[in-house]
């Protein structure tokens, strides 16, 4: 099996990131071109952040766990038809082309994020008090939903073609409700009541609640993401499990 998973790791190194360090440096190079922008149009029109002084630690604080997400919860729910042609052998199965692009996928981000923020830390010459067990726990959420999310997708976008196409216009209004630029604590109550059942406003804050030590978010429920982490990627197996080769004959 771990045969099976590095040579689907430098697959997918070799398709996504390309055999170069071009690549990867694409990969860092667009989050902080985006932090940048953000940085450039909210820092002309509000006096600070809404958590801390810094405009670039905020929203990379908010970019960065939103994009993982997204990313990872993509890859994963594209597997089968990404590797169909290696689930051909019987000892490929579906589950090593998922583990392996949650591994890749995961670590990438998990760098990109540490790079981008020690790099602003250094720049700007912050006061480090940095509490990385909570960071390492909001990371762990964002996997967690993440393989949810795209393990149930992974069957739903491979039986039904015209979900991903859904999905993309379901999904995209996550990128306001996840606290990426606003927080949780000051929207309204009534926007509260619905916004707390988004779990990845729950994974974006629990990663700043670890950048942010002063920052409370009492709100946040772990139990909750991994809860329906668990429903969701419980679904999405006895889905694959039981229609698995029906979708590699598609």
């Amino acid at each position: 099996m771990m045969r099976i998973l590095i040579a689907l790791i430098l697959r997918e190194i070799a398709t996504t990131y390309g055999k170069s360090a071009g690549g990867y440096v694409w990969a860092l190079l667009e989050p902080v071109l985006g932090i940048l922008l953000l940085t450039i149009v909210f820092s002309m029109m509000l006096a600070q952040p809404a958590l801390g002084t810094n405009f670039p630690l905020f929203y990379a604080t908010g970019l960065l766990p939103f994009t993982m997400y997204n990313d990872l919860q993509s890859k994963v729910a594209g597997s089968i038809r990404y590797s169909r042609p290696f689930l051909a052998y019987p000892s490929v199965t579906y589950l090593d082309a998922m583990l392996a692009r949650v591994i890749l996928n995961a670590l990438t981000h998990a760098v990109v994020f540490t790079i981008v923020v020690v790099g602003i830390f250094v720049i700007y010459q912050l006061p480090v008090v940095v509490h990385v067990g909570e960071v390492a726990e909001g990371m762990i959420m964002i996997v967690a939903l993440s393989i949810g999310v795209g393990t149930l997708n992974c069957y739903l976008m491979t039986a039904f073609p015209v979900w991903e196409r859904t999905w993309g216009i379901l999904n995209r209004p996550l990128f306001l409700a996840s606290g990426i630029f606003f927080l949780y604590d000051v929207m309204p109550a009534e926007a509260q009541r619905l916004l707390w059942y988004n779990p990845v406003l729950h994974c974006v804050s629990q990663l700043r609640k670890g950048i942010y030590p002063m920052y409370d978010a009492s709100f946040i429920s772990a139990e909750y993401v991994f809860g329906v982490s668990f429903v969701l990627t419980a679904m999405g197996l006895l889905l694959l499990v039981r229609n698995h080769r029906n979708l590699l004959e598609r």
